[in-house]
């Protein structure tokens, strides 16, 4: 007969911080001001340096999928990881949308909206958890962070140095991909502050 108590341990014992999902997100981390660097040397005017600022942009967004795959499949999730994991991300996003607006591709009204949605939501979701509400990501969220880093990716390649080099209407699909994002995200924004709100108000009621 197996021991029930020792089987109840084992289940409830939880995962080690020191896991491969985590040390992706800490290389992510880490990898924000190797990103930046490489986005704002020369002032965004160097071909090459772009072409591997979109390397290093897209080799870490991937890894944002990877940790999560690997922490979910294998049941690594820690404490850790749920603190981290968001905040390389809006790390790595929030670097990038500074950037960009620092070398002049992106309007800084764009990037200012952005990062108020994605701090924002992200500050409320953190005080809807501490009341033991779990806010998770709606399909209309994941949408954009789809749109998000395909914007994203679309602007930190060089295009607008390559004049002359691609048809002059590549350009704008970052503008259209990244208006579409926009919008998502501040209508999604909406959701998320109506929704903490309703949830506030059950648990008052309760």
């Amino acid at each position: 007969m197996p021991d029930n108590g020792t089987d109840a341990n084992a289940v409830n014992t939880k995962p080690s911080n020191f896991n491969v999902p985590n040390a992706l997100t800490v290389l992510r981390i880490l990898g924000v001001p190797v990103f930046g660097w490489l986005l704002l040397t020369e002032a965004g005017e160097s071909i090459e340096m772009r072409l591997w600022a979109l390397l290093a942009f897209v080799l870490l967004m991937a890894t944002d999928k990877i940790d999560g795959d690997i922490a979910r499949k294998y049941n690594l999730i820690t404490d850790f990881g749920k603190l981290a994991d968001p905040v390389a991300d809006k790390a790595l996003t929030g670097m990038a949308f500074v950037g960009l607006s620092i070398i002049g591709v992106l309007w800084w009204w764009v990037t200012i909206l952005m990062l108020v949605r994605e701090w924002g939501i992200t500050a409320m979701r953190a005080v809807m958890v501490r009341r033991g509400v779990v806010m998770p990501a709606s399909k209309g969220g994941k949408l954009k962070t789809v749109l998000q880093s395909v914007a994203i990716a679309a602007y930190v390649a060089p295009l607008e140095l390559w004049a002359g080099r691609v048809p002059t209407g590549i350009p704008w699909v970052a503008h259209v991909v990244m208006g579409a994002a926009l919008l998502v995200a501040l209508v999604t924004g909406i959701q998320y502050v109506f929704e903490a709100r309703a949830n506030a108000k059950e648990g008052t009621a309760a």
